[in-house]
């Protein structure tokens, strides 16, 4: 059986652990060669370029600190290199916007640095990673970004968090509009409670709980069932779906 992904190239930002990790497996499940991007631990990327080989794809880490000015075209000089190298062209085929930092702070105790930390990693390297990465992304590839279901049902714990994540939704029906010439589907996943590092009030069974009792599916999300959807959206079943964030949430906020 063929794999739907066979001879494409991604580029998985946070791809080092939790849902990034899960993302550039399954893109690795389905044949690609993966380029998994990290910030600080070499240590995890390595570990997450060998579950993706392992998986049946091919992949290699790059590393960049998103949160630094001018870190979009230090990314793609790595990445640049790195394919050149490979494949004899800077060239790829799917970008998938998935670094994100979510401090648990909420709108009284947000603090200038902790906005801008936000702000920096969440929209203003999403945006030009993106930019840098549509100089590069072949004609028919696919942009997908992790946004949040706070984006829709803010979370007051995560106040700056949810508000700086309503951007990304914005961008991608933006962007589906503009590069639709080129053939490029442009879509986001809002997840909801997921069971990562990132997801602290997950950690306590008072908050794993209160997630399930405001879900119709009454469990806690795991990385794959992101994972998953990301797969078939960068696949050629999605060929007709941009402009779309689709929440993973397992029917989040559908209870009262």
């Amino acid at each position: 059986m063929s794999k739907t992904l066979e001879g494409k190239i991604a580029l998985v930002t946070g791809a080092s652990r939790g849902i990034g990790r899960a993302i550039a497996i399954a893109l690795g499940k389905e044949g690609a060669t993966v380029a998994v991007h990290y910030g600080r631990n070499a240590a995890a990327a390595n570990e997450a370029v060998a579950a993706v080989m392992a998986a049946g794809g091919d992949a290699f880490a790059i590393e960049t600190d998103l949160a630094a000015k001018g870190a979009a075209p230090r990314l793609f000089a790595a990445l640049d290199a790195e394919l050149t190298r490979r494949k004899a062209s800077n060239k790829f085929d799917i970008l998938v916007n998935n670094a994100g930092i979510a401090p648990f702070v909420g709108f009284t105790d947000a603090t200038e640095e902790v906005v801008d930390e936000i702000y920096a990693v969440n929209v203003r390297a999403l945006f030009f990673v993106t930019q840098e990465a549509l100089k590069r992304l072949n004609d028919g590839g696919r942009v997908i970004s992790t946004t949040s279901i706070a984006a829709r049902l803010p979370f007051s714990a995560v106040a700056p968090y949810s508000m700086l994540k309503a951007p990304v939704d914005n961008l991608t029906k933006l962007l589906a509009v503009d590069l639709g010439p080129r053939s490029i589907t442009v879509n986001a996943v809002a997840p909801g409670a997921i069971a990562t590092d990132m997801a602290e009030f997950l950690g306590t069974a008072e908050g794993r709980e209160f997630a399930k009792s405001k879900q119709a599916l009454q469990r806690i999300g795991q990385p794959d069932d992101v994972a998953d959807v990301v797969a078939f959206l960068a696949g050629p079943a999605a060929r007709w779906v941009t402009g779309a964030v689709i929440e993973v949430g397992g029917g989040s906020g559908l209870v009262f």
